[in-house]
């Protein structure tokens, strides 16, 4: 099983937790779930006008093997207007434009959406239950 919790955070809001949304997926092959705008095939939507989150931003798959990997899909633009950064036991790296990542198995972690232009952020938190 895969828990996702997900927050938009704006310089405002910051360590509030108003608005919080929780989706989650069993840990079976081809099982999918999806962050970003276009509330008909993302399980997590941000506001629409958060330009910096593509309709469909990130993506969360179950590969055959029952493990988890992570990709920040390439939207319609060259350059992204944000940056990704996934942070599993208190390391932080970016992820590539366009990249894919494993997940742990069994572990935690957060996976930061941040707008180059404003301070604001999508916060997802994941659990992959082993």
């Amino acid at each position: 099983m895969l828990e996702l919790t997900m927050a938009a955070v704006t310089a405002a809001d910051a360590g509030a937790t108003a608005g919080m949304q929780m989706a989650d997926a069993p840990s079976e092959p081809g099982a999918v779930l999806k962050v970003g705008r276009d509330r008909s095939v993302c399980r997590l939507t941000t506001p629409d006008d958060w330009l910096f989150v593509s309709r469909v931003h990130l993506e969360f798959r179950c590969g055959p093997d029952g493990t988890w990997q992570l990709t920040w899909l390439r939207g319609s633009q060259p350059d992204p207007s944000c940056e990704v950064r996934l942070t599993v036991g208190g390391h932080a790296r970016p992820l590539a434009y366009g990249g894919t990542v494993p997940l742990p198995t069994g572990g935690s972690g957060e996976i930061v959406v941040q707008d180059r232009a404003e301070p604001r952020s999508v916060n997802v938190g994941f659990y992959h239950e082993a």
